[in-house]
Protein backbone atom coordinates (compact mmCIF):
# COMPACT_ATOMS: atom_id res chain seq x y z
CA UNK A 1 0.00 0.00 0.00
CA UNK A 2 1.42 3.35 -1.03
CA UNK A 3 2.27 5.63 1.88
CA UNK A 4 3.26 9.27 2.24
CA UNK A 5 5.70 10.82 4.67
CA UNK A 6 4.84 14.24 6.12
CA UNK A 7 7.41 16.88 5.24
CA UNK A 8 8.50 19.68 7.59
CA UNK A 9 10.80 22.70 7.18
CA UNK A 10 13.71 21.47 9.28
CA UNK A 11 15.55 24.77 8.92
CA UNK A 12 13.27 26.16 11.64
CA UNK A 13 14.60 23.68 14.20
CA UNK A 14 17.36 24.75 16.56
CA UNK A 15 20.55 22.69 16.34
CA UNK A 16 19.80 20.81 19.56
CA UNK A 17 16.23 20.10 18.39
CA UNK A 18 17.44 18.99 14.98
CA UNK A 19 19.84 16.50 16.53
CA UNK A 20 17.10 15.04 18.73
CA UNK A 21 14.68 14.86 15.79
CA UNK A 22 17.06 12.92 13.52
CA UNK A 23 18.07 10.55 16.32
CA UNK A 24 14.42 9.85 17.12
CA UNK A 25 13.71 9.09 13.47
CA UNK A 26 16.57 6.62 13.40
CA UNK A 27 15.44 5.05 16.68
CA UNK A 28 11.89 4.58 15.38
CA UNK A 29 12.91 2.98 12.10
CA UNK A 30 15.48 0.77 13.83
CA UNK A 31 12.54 -1.18 15.25
CA UNK A 32 11.75 -2.42 11.74
CA UNK A 33 13.75 -4.42 9.19
CA UNK A 34 15.28 -1.98 6.65
CA UNK A 35 16.69 -4.81 4.54
CA UNK A 36 13.37 -6.64 4.26
CA UNK A 37 11.73 -3.34 3.31
CA UNK A 38 14.40 -2.71 0.62
CA UNK A 39 15.46 0.42 2.52
CA UNK A 40 18.80 -0.67 3.97
CA UNK A 41 20.91 1.50 1.69
CA UNK A 42 18.87 4.66 2.35
CA UNK A 43 18.69 3.94 6.09
CA UNK A 44 22.42 3.22 6.34
CA UNK A 45 23.13 6.60 4.78
CA UNK A 46 20.94 8.20 7.42
CA UNK A 47 22.55 6.38 10.36
CA UNK A 48 25.98 7.28 8.97
CA UNK A 49 25.17 10.96 9.65
CA UNK A 50 24.79 10.44 13.41
CA UNK A 51 28.49 10.84 14.38
CA UNK A 52 28.80 14.22 12.64
CA UNK A 53 25.39 15.19 14.01
CA UNK A 54 26.71 14.52 17.52
CA UNK A 55 29.46 17.11 16.90
CA UNK A 56 26.78 19.74 16.21
CA UNK A 57 25.13 18.89 19.53
CA UNK A 58 28.42 19.21 21.42
CA UNK A 59 29.11 22.56 19.74
CA UNK A 60 25.59 23.70 20.61
CA UNK A 61 26.21 22.90 24.28
CA UNK A 62 29.31 25.08 24.11
CA UNK A 63 27.16 27.87 22.67
CA UNK A 64 24.85 27.58 25.69
CA UNK A 65 27.83 28.35 27.95
CA UNK A 66 28.66 31.34 25.75
CA UNK A 67 25.13 32.69 26.26
CA UNK A 68 25.39 32.22 30.03
CA UNK A 69 28.71 34.05 29.94
CA UNK A 70 27.15 36.91 27.99
CA UNK A 71 24.22 37.13 30.43
CA UNK A 72 26.60 37.21 33.40
CA UNK A 73 28.66 39.95 31.75
CA UNK A 74 25.46 41.96 31.28
CA UNK A 75 24.58 41.48 34.95
CA UNK A 76 28.05 42.71 35.94
CA UNK A 77 27.68 45.76 33.69
CA UNK A 78 24.31 46.62 35.24
CA UNK A 79 25.75 46.44 38.77
CA UNK A 80 28.77 48.58 37.93
CA UNK A 81 26.68 51.11 36.03
CA UNK A 82 24.30 51.31 39.01
CA UNK A 83 27.19 52.31 41.28
CA UNK A 84 28.36 54.97 38.83
CA UNK A 85 24.87 56.44 38.35
CA UNK A 86 24.01 56.47 42.05
CA UNK A 87 27.26 58.25 42.93
CA UNK A 88 26.62 60.74 40.12
CA UNK A 89 23.09 61.37 41.35
CA UNK A 90 24.25 61.78 44.96
CA UNK A 91 26.69 64.50 43.88
CA UNK A 92 23.71 66.65 42.90
CA UNK A 93 22.16 66.47 46.37
CA UNK A 94 22.81 69.08 49.08
CA UNK A 95 22.95 66.69 52.03
CA UNK A 96 25.95 67.46 54.27
CA UNK A 97 25.91 64.03 55.92
CA UNK A 98 26.58 62.16 52.68
CA UNK A 99 28.76 64.70 50.85
CA UNK A 100 32.12 63.38 52.17
CA UNK A 101 31.16 59.81 51.28
CA UNK A 102 30.21 60.83 47.76
CA UNK A 103 33.63 62.44 47.34
CA UNK A 104 35.35 59.22 48.47
CA UNK A 105 33.44 57.05 46.01
CA UNK A 106 33.86 59.57 43.21
CA UNK A 107 37.63 59.42 43.79
CA UNK A 108 37.49 55.60 43.63
CA UNK A 109 35.71 55.77 40.26
CA UNK A 110 38.15 58.45 39.04
CA UNK A 111 40.99 56.01 39.71
CA UNK A 112 39.42 52.92 38.15
CA UNK A 113 37.34 54.54 35.43
CA UNK A 114 33.67 54.54 34.61
CA UNK A 115 33.88 52.49 31.41
CA UNK A 116 34.48 49.04 32.90
CA UNK A 117 31.16 47.89 31.46
CA UNK A 118 32.39 48.79 27.97
CA UNK A 119 35.65 46.82 28.20
CA UNK A 120 36.19 43.38 26.68
CA UNK A 121 35.60 40.32 28.85
CA UNK A 122 39.18 39.89 30.07
CA UNK A 123 39.76 43.60 30.71
CA UNK A 124 36.40 44.08 32.45
CA UNK A 125 37.12 41.17 34.78
CA UNK A 126 40.55 42.53 35.74
CA UNK A 127 39.26 46.11 36.15
CA UNK A 128 36.55 44.84 38.48
CA UNK A 129 39.08 42.82 40.51
CA UNK A 130 41.26 45.94 40.87
CA UNK A 131 38.27 48.07 41.88
CA UNK A 132 37.18 45.56 44.52
CA UNK A 133 40.73 45.18 45.83
CA UNK A 134 40.85 48.95 46.39
CA UNK A 135 37.40 48.78 47.97
CA UNK A 136 38.60 46.10 50.41
CA UNK A 137 41.87 47.89 51.22
CA UNK A 138 40.45 51.31 52.04
CA UNK A 139 38.31 51.65 55.15
CA UNK A 140 36.91 55.02 54.11
CA UNK A 141 35.64 53.52 50.83
CA UNK A 142 33.78 50.80 52.72
CA UNK A 143 32.32 53.32 55.14
CA UNK A 144 31.20 55.47 52.21
CA UNK A 145 29.58 52.50 50.49
CA UNK A 146 27.68 51.65 53.68
CA UNK A 147 26.58 55.25 54.12
CA UNK A 148 25.18 55.40 50.57
CA UNK A 149 23.65 51.91 50.78
CA UNK A 150 25.99 50.68 48.04
CA UNK A 151 27.76 47.96 50.02
CA UNK A 152 25.26 45.32 48.90
CA UNK A 153 25.86 46.27 45.26
CA UNK A 154 29.65 46.07 45.68
CA UNK A 155 29.31 42.59 47.21
CA UNK A 156 27.01 41.39 44.46
CA UNK A 157 29.44 42.79 41.91
CA UNK A 158 32.14 40.69 43.59
CA UNK A 159 29.98 37.54 43.41
CA UNK A 160 29.06 38.07 39.77
CA UNK A 161 32.64 38.88 38.73
CA UNK A 162 33.93 35.72 40.45
CA UNK A 163 31.26 33.64 38.75
CA UNK A 164 32.10 35.23 35.42
CA UNK A 165 35.81 34.49 35.83
CA UNK A 166 35.14 30.81 36.48
CA UNK A 167 32.79 30.56 33.49
CA UNK A 168 35.24 32.39 31.23
CA UNK A 169 38.03 29.91 31.98
CA UNK A 170 35.59 27.03 31.53
CA UNK A 171 34.58 28.33 28.11
CA UNK A 172 38.23 28.65 27.03
CA UNK A 173 38.83 25.02 28.02
CA UNK A 174 35.69 23.81 26.27
CA UNK A 175 36.38 25.75 23.08
CA UNK A 176 39.85 24.22 22.93
CA UNK A 177 38.36 20.74 23.28
CA UNK A 178 35.34 21.13 20.98
CA UNK A 179 35.88 20.52 17.29
CA UNK A 180 34.58 23.39 15.19
CA UNK A 181 32.05 22.26 12.59
CA UNK A 182 29.91 24.08 10.03
CA UNK A 183 26.45 23.21 11.33
CA UNK A 184 24.64 24.88 8.41
CA UNK A 185 26.51 22.84 5.80
CA UNK A 186 26.13 19.62 7.78
CA UNK A 187 22.41 20.15 8.23
CA UNK A 188 21.94 20.84 4.51
CA UNK A 189 23.70 17.58 3.69
CA UNK A 190 21.69 15.60 6.26
CA UNK A 191 18.47 17.16 4.96
CA UNK A 192 19.27 15.70 1.53
CA UNK A 193 19.81 12.27 3.11
CA UNK A 194 16.52 12.59 5.00
CA UNK A 195 14.65 13.58 1.86
CA UNK A 196 16.15 10.63 -0.01
CA UNK A 197 15.13 8.34 2.85
CA UNK A 198 11.54 9.61 2.88
CA UNK A 199 11.37 9.39 -0.93
CA UNK A 200 12.67 5.81 -0.77
CA UNK A 201 9.93 4.84 1.70
CA UNK A 202 7.25 6.31 -0.54
CA UNK A 203 8.72 4.69 -3.66
CA UNK A 204 9.11 1.24 -2.11
CA UNK A 205 5.61 1.37 -0.66
CA UNK A 206 4.26 1.76 -4.19
CA UNK A 207 6.51 -0.96 -5.60
CA UNK A 208 6.12 -3.70 -2.98
CA UNK A 209 2.44 -4.03 -2.13
CA UNK A 210 2.99 -7.18 -0.09
CA UNK A 211 5.18 -5.42 2.49
CA UNK A 212 3.98 -3.30 5.41
CA UNK A 213 5.17 0.28 5.01
CA UNK A 214 2.10 1.76 6.68
CA UNK A 215 3.21 0.93 10.23
CA UNK A 216 6.71 2.46 10.08
CA UNK A 217 5.39 5.40 8.05
CA UNK A 218 2.66 6.04 10.65
CA UNK A 219 5.17 6.09 13.49
CA UNK A 220 7.50 8.40 11.58
CA UNK A 221 4.58 10.67 10.64
CA UNK A 222 3.50 10.87 14.27
CA UNK A 223 6.93 12.21 15.24
CA UNK A 224 7.11 14.56 12.24
CA UNK A 225 3.55 15.77 12.91
CA UNK A 226 4.40 16.64 16.51
CA UNK A 227 7.49 18.50 15.33
CA UNK A 228 5.43 20.42 12.78
CA UNK A 229 2.82 21.35 15.41
CA UNK A 230 5.46 22.57 17.84
CA UNK A 231 7.05 24.75 15.17
CA UNK A 232 3.67 26.18 14.23
CA UNK A 233 2.90 26.95 17.88
CA UNK A 234 6.30 28.64 18.24
CA UNK A 235 5.62 30.81 15.19
CA UNK A 236 2.22 31.78 16.62
CA UNK A 237 3.75 32.72 19.98
CA UNK A 238 6.44 34.76 18.25
CA UNK A 239 3.89 36.70 16.19
CA UNK A 240 1.74 37.29 19.26
CA UNK A 241 4.73 38.57 21.19
CA UNK A 242 5.65 40.99 18.40
CA UNK A 243 2.07 42.35 18.29
CA UNK A 244 2.10 42.89 22.06
CA UNK A 245 5.36 44.82 21.76
CA UNK A 246 3.75 47.09 19.16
Amino acid sequence: METKIIRVHLTHLRNSEYSIFVNQLVEIFSNFDPEALHLKKAFDKLTATLPILAKIKIQEMSNVLTKSLRDTATERSILFTAIVRIVKAMRKLSIPAIAPHVVVLKHLLDIHGRDIAKSNYRAATQHTINLLADYDAKADVKVAAEALNLAIIFEELRNVNTRFGIMYLQRIEEEAAVEKVDSHTIRREINIVLTDFFDAIEFCSSEFDELDYVTPASELNELIGKCKSELKARTTRSRKSKKEML
